[in-house]
């Protein structure tokens, strides 16, 4: 991984925090452009043919990538105790606009997506995609479920799957889990642990006859895990993994988007930040953003709206990222990532929430 790092630090070298470098396999997407969508492993929608006077269309490839722009997600009014579908009313009514992407989460015996779920990804006034975030087993280590622990319940669960919902839809497994390893022979939950357990996961999926599960591996995004010298051990595999994704926050130590998916300090000073990095390390995979927050500071009542205007302006800069799902709740663990806490902050979401970028790539239809 160190001599990973030192090529990237030599390729971001002179770029600047957040100036989003391009390497050859990033294709730059933005509102109004359409090109084909890439990633390893995944058939491209093409080009679309531009009519005149019109803006060209913007296409959706088999792996859920949008030609331009990003998805707009939400995982709405969590710890609230509100029902998933009463939460995403509520958080689009107040932020003034439909989610792409709606992230709910299950673990363990759950079998999903449920009803309530699949009646707002089929919602008549517009289609959403469901984002699935789920722990297989919370009493199981990751060697155990590796070597076929749960085969029934992930049986039962692809039986349920290929019942009820054949749309396409996001599925991540186990998500951030760097803070869940325990490095040591025999413990089970070591980092090679975890990746044989997500492939395994993924596999025995698509050998039950799930094929429409587009499978996301999340990881936290931070500079203290990443310089672990094990967190290479933990990507399961090219083709396993459709999308690579991060869980970042802005913490009392981040200012703006761009600190927030580049994430750098100066004690784990080989790390470019989680975006440098994906850029050599996965060049053609999407990014997803698959939980994002700005805490409310109460000695700073206006970092929300000046971070959320600098989403805005600073979005672009990284044409690999293709999502960004909004983590909205009054008592995240670390604290108070609501919006619209503030009006300024609810004006400045809102904003951002109908920006063109997000607003270019239709969700397709079931």
């Amino acid at each position: 991984m160190v001599a990973l790092l030192a090529v990237i630090l030599a390729a971001c070298s002179g770029t600047g925090t957040g100036s989003g470098a391009r390497t050859a396999g990033d294709p730059v997407m933005t509102a109004g452009t359409s090109t084909a969508g890439t990633d390893a492993g995944g058939t491209s929608a093409g080009p679309a043919s531009p009519r005149a006077g019109a803006t060209p269309a913007c296409a959706v490839t088999d792996k859920l990538i949008p030609s331009c722009g990003a998805w707009w997600g939400v995982a709405p009014e969590i710890f609230t105790g509100a029902p998933v579908d009463k939460a995403l009313r509520g958080a689009e009514t107040r932020m003034g606009a439909r989610a792409d992407v709606v992230h709910v989460y299950h673990r363990g015996k759950d079998l999903f997506p449920t009803e309530r779920e699949i009646r707002m990804a089929r919602d008549p006034a517009g289609p959403r995609l469901l984002l699935v975030n789920w722990k297989p087993s919370v009493d199981r280590t990751w060697a155990e479920i590796a070597d076929g622990a749960i085969d029934g319940r992930i049986d039962r669960l692809a039986a349920r799957i290929r019942r009820a919902f054949p749309e396409r839809f996001f599925l991540t497994i186990h998500h951030e889990p760097e803070d869940d390893v325990r490095p040591g022979p025999g413990s089970g939950m070591e980092a090679a642990d975890y990746a044989a357990m997500y492939r395994h996961v993924v596999l025995r999926l698509r050998e039950k006859g799930v094929r429409n599960a587009v499978t996301v591996m999340t990881y936290m995004g931070a500079p203290n895990w990443a310089a672990k010298p094990w967190f290479e051990e933990l990507y399961p595999g090219d083709d396993v993994v459709d999308w690579v994704a991060m869980d970042p926050y802005a913490d009392d130590r981040v200012r703006d988007f761009d600190g927030l998916v580049n994430k750098t300090r100066p004690e784990y000073s080989r790390w470019p930040g989680f975006y440098r990095w994906t850029q050599l390390r996965f060049p053609g995979k999407p990014v997803m953003v698959a939980e994002w927050g700005a805490f409310l500071r109460g000695e700073d009542r206006a970092f929300q709206r000046a971070f959320f205007e600098s989403v805005r302006a600073q979005v672009w800069h990284y044409p690999q990222i293709k999502a960004l799902v909004y983590f909205d709740s009054p008592r995240a663990p670390r604290g108070d990532t609501r919006f619209d806490a503030e009006p300024a902050a609810a004006r400045a979401f809102s904003e951002l929430a109908r920006d063109p970028h997000f607003r270019s790539t239709p969700v397709p239809l079931p």
